[in-house]
């Protein structure tokens, strides 16, 4: 079951309680499903309780009791607890990252298409300037995957200005000045540097290429050895969530920040293109942790919001961020930031490229169903890192 489809079921529940004279509400457009937080269990958690609680005239955890029979009895669900005030933790039954992956390998770079902005039209009124353009260039096709329509005008009053950039970053190449331009929050000033260019860890643009490019060598590498993918889960279901240490009940961890050791998997110091492919020239068995680039504090569900320990299971990193791209991808064409969607694909990436190694057989080892799966899985974050960047205007290497 995927999140779209988790969310579906809780509005479900939700009718056949309204139905059944249970809870007296209108039934919501959509129910936010995410990572369960602190103290939470499962696979996914809503907080559809404390949404209804005040147009139902009930306490919140009373609406998650009345709930959360309704949710048990749905098809794929294994398990509902109900905690804090009244947080729905949802946890399914098997084959959950199997129709995750599944579903992004199916549907392709429309993965994470929704029809939140169907029939909307928005218009963006910006300043002759290189970086506004960018991202009203930008938004155009990020606009349109939310089945809405942005049309741009050089026109007063402005309604998207950026801080400008303090140098033309033509020089960097296309790839590189787009990045440049797109990643920063626009209310941030671009750093037009030959940082964008250099091939190491440092350089978000290149581990976000980089992966894409492990991908493709992945599956080049797989055909090899004769070993095809399959979508099946990658392990249990009950692991395939977040871990307990989340900040807060909407939250997700950013995938590089729950590497930890294990970031020394990344290439640290790749000194040229070639040089990329060769795990052997990883230098930086350490790498640092990042800050978060989050400018909405009130935005709880950025996958870039977090850090904290590693919990031990890279795949699980992997199949977070896949969960989470539609709603990356529906918050950048709202709020009219191509930057969220950005930073979202140096999560994916950086997931990705701690989970690469246990893809493939090593040593003496043959083909296994869990490699199969494991390779799926990478196949799908290619796949996501490839739309990611063609929305960006970027292009995604197969060699790097």
């Amino acid at each position: 079951m995927t999140p779209v489809e988790l969310s579906r079921t809780v509005l479900s529940a939700v009718r056949r309680a309204v139905d059944g004279g249970e809870l007296s509400v209108a039934v919501p457009a959509r129910a936010v499903v995410t990572l369960p937080g602190p103290g939470g269990c499962g696979d996914y958690a809503t907080n559809i309780a404390l949404q209804l609680a005040r147009p139902a005239g009930l306490p919140p955890r009373e609406v998650a009791e009345i709930l959360r029979p309704h949710l048990s009895g749905a098809v794929g669900v294994a398990d509902v607890a109900i905690t804090g005030p009244g947080f729905l933790n949802i946890r399914l039954g098997g084959g959950a990252s199997a129709a995750l992956v599944r579903d992004v390998l199916t549907r392709g770079p429309r993965y994470g298409h929704s029809d939140t902005l169907a029939g909307q039209v928005v218009e963006l009124r910006v300043p002759y300037d290189a970086r506004a353009e960018a991202i009203a260039d930008a938004l155009v096709r990020i606009v349109a995957t939310q089945g809405g329509r942005a049309e741009v005008r050089h026109a007063e009053p402005v309604n998207l200005r950026p801080v400008p950039a303090p140098e033309d970053p033509a020089p960097l190449g296309p790839d590189a000045a787009r990045w440049a331009l797109l990643h920063p929050a626009p209310h941030d000033r671009p750093r037009i540097t030959a940082d964008h260019l250099v091939q190491r860890e440092s350089n978000p643009l290149f581990r976000v290429r980089y992966a894409h490019a492990r991908t493709r060598a992945l599956s080049r590498n797989a055909a090899s050895l004769g070993q095809d993918s399959d979508p099946s889960d990658v392990r249990g279901p009950s692991d395939v969530r977040g871990p307990s240490d989340m900040h807060g009940p909407g939250t997700v961890r950013r995938p590089s920040d729950r590497l930890g050791p294990s970031a020394a998997r990344r290439p640290s110091d790749v000194r040229d293109p070639s040089a990329a492919r060769r795990p052997s020239d990883v230098r930086d068995p350490s790498a640092a942790r990042r800050p978060s680039d989050v400018r909405d504090p009130s935005d709880m569900r950025d996958p870039s919001n977090l850090h904290g320990p590693s919990d031990g299971h890279p795949e699980g990193d992997l199949l977070a961020a896949l969960a989470e791209y539609p709603h990356a991808l529906r918050l950048a064409a709202t709020h009219r930031a191509p930057d969220r969607l950005a930073r979202h694909l140096v999560g994916t990436a950086d997931a990705l490229l701690g989970f690469q190694h246990s893809v493939l057989p090593r040593g003496d080892e043959k083909p296994s169903a869990a490699h199969r799966a494991r390779l799926a899985l990478a196949e799908a974050a290619g796949t996501v890192l490839a739309g990611g960047l063609s929305l960006l205007g970027i292009s995604a290497p197969d060699y790097l």
